[in-house]
């Protein structure tokens, strides 16, 4: 059963390729959707995939690239939207 997330990370996650990141594990997970920058500096992702899927993508995105620290990170199901893809925006 596919299901939809969303994610909030917060820290250092902008300016240190964690959107290029998040997409790369997306398409390694199998996870479609998209992830953008937020204007308070935060990086906002919505997902869908199967529960395994996301337990990875969610791991993955828990840890973000080399330079990111990452210091909240909050997760709230969403709708399913049926993305075809994951894309940046």
């Amino acid at each position: 059963m596919t299901k939809n997330i969303i994610i909030r990370v917060y820290g250092r996650v902008q300016g240190v390729g964690f959107r290029y990141y998040t997409r790369e594990m997306a398409i390694k997970s199998g996870i479609t959707g998209y992830v953008s920058n937020e204007a308070d500096g935060s990086v906002y992702i919505e997902a869908e995939g199967a529960q395994e899927q996301l337990d990875v993508f969610i791991r993955l995105c828990k840890e973000g690239p080399a330079r990111a620290i990452v210091t909240d990170f909050r997760k709230f199901e969403g709708t399913l939207m049926n993305y075809s893809s994951f894309r940046i925006k």
